[in-house]
């Protein structure tokens, strides 16, 4: 099996969110983790779903960058089984993710699209949006 991000790289459809990874300079954090983590990975679809020139933004402000990516990555590994029996998870960037039962498993009301993307370090989850701290949903 591969690391996270080899693993991401083989779906295919995650160009976008990997090519903000490598930008935010988090990579190696998801490459060679001790621990595992489960990366909810907006997929490159959900990324063209944003409003004109907010993936330009963001690829130019690296801070928020970083932060918004750490909000889709959780300590851990977290299953599809088991997102269906909890209503909340911490992410790396220090905020909680809602997660919804209802029509389907959402996070802040993201349908997750396909779900146990097994790696070596983890799990991969594809959502069908790009999530946004609260704290930075409004700017």
């Amino acid at each position: 099996m591969a690391n996270l991000l080899q693993t991401a790289s083989e779906a295919g459809s995650f160009k976008t969110l990997l090519s903000a990874i490598d930008k935010a300079g988090i990579s190696a954090e998801l490459e060679n983790a001790d621990g595992t983590f489960t990366l909810l990975a907006p997929t490159d679809e959900a990324f063209s779903k944003l409003p004109e020139n907010t993936l330009s933004e963001l690829l130019n402000d690296l801070p928020k960058l970083r932060r918004i990516l750490s909000y889709h990555i959780l300590d851990g590994d977290v299953r599809f089984e088991d997102l269906t029996e909890i209503f909340e998870a911490p992410t790396l960037e220090g905020s909680v993710i809602a997660v919804e039962h209802e029509g389907g498993i959402k996070v802040n009301d993201i349908p997750v699209t396909e779900s146990d993307i097994l790696a070596d370090n983890g799990v991969i989850h594809a959502i069908d949006g790009v999530l946004m701290p609260a704290i930075l949903a409004g700017s």
